[in-house]
């Protein structure tokens, strides 16, 4: 069915919601077919709470990575279930997910001009749960990884698993070896675990290098102040994640204006250990610049650039970290992200970039579609 079509069938004032915001209606012939069959379904069906729940989990939007049609249909058809049923926050999933579209510049403008029928909703997140994650669920991509790092993550612990005499080990270790073997002459101490899981483990074991830090990119799909704490933000940001959203609290109040860390891409250091501040659990760290002047004279998020998708690899430019493996977390006790912050800075050309403090050699940060920038400090420091 065409979207015209699936359009066709909605009540009226749902229809005039979703031609009036003018979104896009898909930027392929698949994601066509996805939201006309999306919005067919909300013109026939109730919404079913805990199914959507389930499916938007792990998403932003309900269809891609972009807002399209689908999302102001479906905001529409919510809007009277949050309006009238109040049902609370036993949906945290979508909730946050309605309130994220109702903000969405395009959406406020078409449903403020049918309101009554499409008014804001107020949500107070701060009595809102968490959605919930495991703090391990990054570890799930790489098997043996998630083996060697099943306990506190410590080299130690790692080495002394490798050096194990229990048979199922041995027999994991035996066939690695064999195919290692035959692919690179054997390098004995890295195949005790995949090459996630191997590389960390030797990496771990030396000084710090930047490769280590895992980098990649956020989108910032709902940001709250944090109700015990005046210079805190608490942020739900998309990190490409099956888990969902990761929850992650900045010291930024004081910097940042809450309007310009809404919705916002940026870049996300993934893999330090989760710390409670005042009473939240964050998962991870927003990369900021701050001024050489130091705070009083500004401190601003760097920026990724264009095309960059949630979960894109953030890398250092050079043949010894390109394509090197960043450790499943960081182990505080070894000071790896405090060893490199140092030589953290931005360039004259405002370019996101680490200083090797011995060889002096500069190596920038970046994904595959380009150099990640800070908008207006050169000489910065980043943290």
């Amino acid at each position: 069915m065409s979207y015209e079509s699936s359009v066709s069938k909605l009540p009226s004032s749902l229809k005039d919601l979703v031609v009036t915001s003018q979104v896009d209606v898909g930027k392929t012939e698949a994601d066509k077919a996805e939201v006309a069959q999306w919005i067919e379904k909300l013109a026939e069906e109730k919404v079913a709470l805990q199914d959507l729940e389930t499916q938007l989990v792990p998403r932003t939007y309900i269809v891609s990575n972009y807002l399209t049609a689908a999302d102001v249909a479906l905001y529409g058809a919510l809007h009277p279930i949050f309006t009238q049923l109040q049902p609370g926050y036993d949906y945290p999933a979508v909730t946050r997910y309605f309130d994220h579209i109702q903000t969405r510049p395009s959406v406020l403008a078409a449903a403020s001009a049918l309101s009554p029928p499409f008014s804001l909703v107020s949500f107070d997140f701060s009595s809102a749960p968490p959605i919930e994650r495991k703090v391990d669920a990054p570890k799930k991509k790489e098997k043996a990884a998630a083996v060697a790092e099943q306990a506190e993550p410590t080299p130690v612990a790692v080495s002394k698993e490798d050096k194990s005499p229990e048979d199922k080990p041995k027999e994991k270790k035996e066939k690695k070896k064999d195919a290692a073997a035959a692919e690179s002459g054997g390098k004995k101490k890295e195949k005790a675990s995949a090459p996630a899981g191997g590389k960390a483990v030797a990496e771990d074991a030396g000084e710090p290098v930047p490769s280590m830090i895992d980098m990649r990119i956020g989108h910032i799909v709902d940001v709250k102040k944090h109700p015990e704490a005046d210079s805190l933000y608490i942020e739900q940001i998309d990190l490409g994640e099956e888990t969902g959203p990761r929850t992650v609290v900045s010291g930024l109040v004081n910097y940042i204006p809450i309007e310009e860390m809404r919705d916002k891409y940026l870049v996300c250091i993934c893999n330090l250990k989760p710390a409670n501040m005042r009473g939240v659990k964050s998962f991870a760290m927003v990369l900021a610049a701050t001024s050489k002047d130091g705070k009083d004279g500004g401190v601003e998020l760097i920026q990724p650039p264009p095309g960059c998708k949630p979960g894109d690899r953030v890398y250092f430019e050079g043949p010894d970290y390109e394509n090197a493996q960043p450790l499943a977390q960081m182990n505080p006790k070894k000071k790896i992200f405090e060893t490199i912050q140092p030589g953290f800075t931005t360039l004259d050309t405002k370019e996101a970039a680490w200083i090797n403090p011995v060889t002096k050699s500069v190596h920038r940060i970046r994904t595959k579609d380009g150099i990640c920038v800070a908008p207006n400090f050169v000489g910065a420091s980043l943290s």
